[in-house]
């Protein structure tokens, strides 16, 4: 299997709350962008979903934090799809420090809708297929 895809990001100030360290929702934005970042390199822009009348959707989140992160850290954040059966699929993403200190470790259960129906799509992981240009970063 090859290396997660990954982003970097400097945790700012106004990201940090009264004790110093990093906002507990911030962790979600930075697993956010991640995602978004994955799918643009893999040729996918929000645009493009919402011309084909899909989304992707969160159904499940868990963040277990590891380290704090303080203001100036420098973080790498993972993201990676697995495939399973069926109309959902599972992304482990990682917050990492440069010195490879694991701050969060981020699961999600997600989907893709149709955006018509409302419902998700039978198979997420063709549709995926589909749009990119690159699914190999999503393992496919």
């Amino acid at each position: 299997m090859s290396e997660p895809f990954s982003v970097p990001v400097t945790v700012r100030g106004y990201e940090t709350d009264t004790q110093g360290h990093l906002n507990q929702a911030v962790y979600l934005n930075y697993a956010e962008h991640a995602r978004w970042s994955l799918l643009g390199a893999a040729g996918i822009r929000q645009a493009d979903l919402v011309a084909r009348g899909v989304g992707p959707v969160a159904l499940e989140t868990t963040i277990r934090f590891r380290r704090e992160l303080r203001a100036g850290d420098e973080t790498e954040v993972t993201c990676s799809f697995e495939w399973g059966e069926g109309k959902t699929f599972r992304i482990h993403q990682v917050i990492r420090k440069q010195d490879g200190t694991v701050a969060a470790e981020v699961e999600s259960v997600g989907g893709l809708m149709d955006l018509g129906a409302r419902r998700l799509v039978p198979d997420p992981r063709e549709r995926f297929k589909e749009l990119a240009s690159d699914p190999a970063l999503f393992g496919l």
